[in-house]
């Protein structure tokens, strides 16, 4: 939300579709936090992991990085998008648009009507300490939630309990309003803005993210009801009957059931809170690097499913935070996860045959620098045809 909303006065100038920024964001979310050890959603996966053998939840998250191979090639990709110019499927229409004025393609969305005022008291100490303040506050309230200032805490060690038992949404609900008193006596000491403006900007706020809502409430329906027809169940059941003499394609298989899992009900956290206490299981704490292997494949299948998920939440913030039509995001954003995903898949079965990240890594890497070029090409010609 935050980028969405520094970043759209200056893609708007440069003639960047809507579309393409919400890719960028979407591709710089999730992906980015499931490789990052100081999270929230490392604390989280590192509780679904306990009991990995002698290695603790945390280290096993922290070996299984260089094998989340959709995390790392969504990074890649992005970065050969963004220098080489090169986009193929519904991506390219809209970047066409984009460049003959047209940001939106479908037409002006909600974003378009209307302009958005711009101070000229502001500086940039005036977007950082807000957005600093409101990620210190979201880690107290989440931190809180999860009972780390409880009498006879060790706090040190429970800082990372804290984190994997927190209520995201009391703590963030906690962090939220905490940032909006401070932000509204921030700016009136500034004399940025005035008191009017502020609480004309508060109800503004709330009628711009009514459509994002909508969609969530939707969404988590739609998730709740795919829980309580069986499918965590489905799912373990489904792995358990056919993990034996099948441990080298094992990852793939799991990459593709998480992908699968993750579409379906729009949860990253829900889908790698199934899958990873059933992998370890499968292999009965087992402290090799295929169980590593197996563990990064639950979370980067995970991850890609929600990437490509219309009803996923990081999706539909993606698409509000560009002020971008939901159905847009989704279907140019689908082509690019979908080549990711491919790659990642192969680079599963050579992880699984190799558990040598040496190896299997860089092959990845070319493999998704490769098929780039590959596309690039074949797509060139048939445009010069």
């Amino acid at each position: 939300l935050t980028v969405g909303s520094v970043m759209r006065p200056v893609t708007d100038a440069k003639k960047v579709s809507r579309a393409k920024l919400s890719y960028l964001i979407d591709a710089t979310a999730a992906p980015i936090c499931i490789i990052a050890p100081i999270s929230s959603w490392a604390a989280a996966v590192a509780g679904f992991a306990k009991g990995a053998g002698s290695a603790s939840g945390m280290s096993l998250f922290i070996q299984a990085i260089p094998y989340n191979f959709y995390a790392l090639l969504t990074i890649v990709m992005m970065l050969f998008l963004a220098f080489s110019g090169f986009d193929y499927g519904p991506m390219k229409k809209h970047e066409f648009n984009a460049k003959n004025g047209d940001l939106f393609t479908t037409g002006n969305d909600f974003a378009a009507a209307k302009e958005e005022a711009v101070g000229t008291k502001g500086k940039v100490c005036d977007l950082v300490i807000p957005v600093v303040f409101l990620i210190g506050a979201c880690v107290f309230g989440m931190i809180y939630s999860g009972g780390f200032f409880e009498a006879g805490n060790d706090y040190f060690h429970d800082f990372i309990g804290s984190f994997s038992n927190s209520d995201a949404s009391v703590g963030l609900v906690f962090g939220s309003f905490i940032t909006l008193i401070f932000a509204i006596f921030y700016f009136l000491c500034r004399r940025v803005i005035s008191f009017k403006d502020c609480m004309e900007a508060i109800p503004e706020g709330f009628k711009a993210m009514v459509p994002a809502i909508l969609i969530l409430v939707c969404a988590w329906t739609l998730k709740t009801m795919t829980d309580s027809l069986g499918a965590k169940v489905c799912i373990s059941q489904f792995i358990e009957s056919r993990a034996a003499g099948l441990q080298s394609f094992l990852p793939a298989i799991i990459f593709l059931i998480a992908v699968g899992l993750s579409f379906a009900t729009g949860t990253s956290w829900g889908t790698f809170g199934i899958l990873i206490p059933i992998v370890l299981s499968v292999f009965s704490g087992n402290d090799g690097a295929i169980t590593i292997i197996a563990v990064s494949a639950c979370m980067a299948g995970a991850v890609c499913g929600d990437h490509c998920s219309p009803i996923s939440d990081t999706t539909i913030m993606a698409s509000a935070g560009a002020q971008c039509n939901h159905i847009n995001h989704v279907s140019t954003q689908l082509p690019y996860a979908m080549t990711v995903a491919a790659v990642s898949f192969v680079s599963y079965i050579i992880a699984g045959m190799t558990q040598n990240v040496y190896i299997a890594l860089p092959i990845a890497i070319v493999l998704m620098v490769g098929t780039l070029f590959v596309l690039k090409l074949i797509l060139g010609r048939k445009n010069a045809q």
